[in-house]
C-alpha cells in the first residue's frame, strides 16, 4: 500500500498505523472467551482511541463479550466504549 493511503487514515483516525496493525494483529489472535484477554483488549481499543474507560465499563463489556465467545471487530468494540 502507498504512504499516502496510511497517512489518511492515521489523519482521520489519529491513531498510527503501527498501533492499528498492532491492534489487528491482537484481534486475529485473541480468545474472546477469556474475560481478561477481551479486558486488555478493551483497554488497547480506549487508549488508542483516545478515550478513557471506567472500570464498571471495561468489565461490562468483557462480560459480554466472553459470554458470547464470538470474534468481534475494532468498530464494535470502539462504539461499545463511546456508549458509555
Amino acid at each position: 500500500m502507498n504512504d499516502a493511503f496510511f497517512k489518511k487514515i492515521e489523519n482521520k483516525t489519529g491513531v498510527s498505523m503501527d498501533q492499528l496493525f498492532a491492534l489487528a494483529n491482537a484481534f486475529q489472535h485473541a480468545d474472546f472467551n477469556d474475560e481478561q484477554t477481551v479486558k486488555k483488549l478493551v483497554r488497547q481499543v480506549a487508549a488508542a482511541a483516545g478515550k478513557p474507560i471506567t472500570k464498571e465499563m471495561e468489565e461490562k463489556i468483557a462480560k459480554t463479550v466472553s459470554s458470547k465467545g464470538e470474534k468481534i471487530d475494532y468498530q464494535t468494540l470502539s462504539n461499545m466504549i463511546n456508549k458509555k
